[in-house]
């Protein structure tokens, strides 16, 4: 059967909304824009070192931090902290945001599953995140399944309730129509009713993706020895600020980085289903 597309109406949206959508393609101009003030806050950051107005065992000089980068970097412990941690908020976000997607999609598309499952999904989600670390260490250890299992909560809750919320908005002509041109319930969900939500999926990505950030470190204070959450505990501990600044920057830069691509996985996806 042809895409839905093909029968002259877009799920994603129509052509003055692909139009809106391109306008907020970033031009060369707003990235450097947005690059101005990370440099503002850097030289204002070796301004206060440079000059005393913070003495250094509270706030350690960006020389500093560059510095504890290249000693752990020589070491062998950076590169391997960094791919630790990127290799569990992966596994968590994949595996928290695909349930999370097959949840929100029961919960806006039933009322039957909605009913059921909501409430329940709800009081879930409601519980603080460290409260979970003392039940995965009772049932799953202090191994690695325990902090991915984490971080996958943690990716869950975002993409289930944005999803959920959007699917329950679906333009109902437009599903109207779909059924007309005789699509059956999972061609109706994969080819009209998830393409109509694509932004608000991202938005929950994107969520989801930041909220696994967050849950690392909690997550690696489960007997972890390695990975960033565990140099930022660790660093805290011995007094090395100069570590748990470049903990932190880390932390900023690749949750920054990883957020970059969920925006090209959008432009991907309106690109795919316009």
């Amino acid at each position: 059967m042809h895409d839905v597309s093909a029968y002259g109406y877009s799920a994603a949206g129509t052509a003055t909304g692909q139009r809106r959508r391109g306008d907020r393609h970033p031009r060369p101009w707003m990235i450097t824009l947005g690059f101005a003030l990370p440099v503002l806050l850097l030289g204002g950051w070796q301004f206060i070192s440079a000059t005393g107005l913070v003495p250094a065992y509270r706030l350690p000089s960006p020389t500093s931090v560059w510095l504890a980068a290249i000693d752990l970097a020589e070491r062998g412990q950076l590169g391997q902290f960094v791919g630790i941690s990127v290799q569990r908020v992966l596994i968590g976000f994949v595996a928290g945001a695909s349930i999370g997607l097959v949840l929100g999609s029961l919960v806006g598309l039933s009322r039957v599953a909605s009913a059921v499952l909501a409430p329940t999904i709800g009081a879930f989600r409601a519980v603080p995140s460290l409260a979970w670390v003392p039940l995965l260490i009772l049932y799953l250890g202090i191994n690695e399944d325990s902090k991915v299992t984490l971080i996958a909560i943690g990716a869950l809750f975002p993409v289930y309730t944005t999803v959920a919320g959007a699917l329950r908005h679906v333009d109902p002509q437009l599903v109207e129509l779909g059924r007309a041109y005789g699509l059956g319930r999972l061609q109706l969900l994969r080819q009209v009713q998830l393409p109509a939500v694509v932004p608000s999926i991202v938005s929950g990505l994107r969520l989801a993706l930041a909220q696994s950030w967050l849950f690392l470190v909690a997550a690696e204070l489960i007997a972890a020895s390695m990975g960033l959450g565990f140099l930022l505990s660790d660093s805290a501990n011995n007094g090395r600020l100069d570590r748990t600044f470049l903990a932190i920057v880390l932390l900023t830069l690749l949750g920054k980085s990883t957020d970059a691509l969920i925006g090209l996985l959008e432009r991907y996806l309106l690109k795919r289903w316009a």
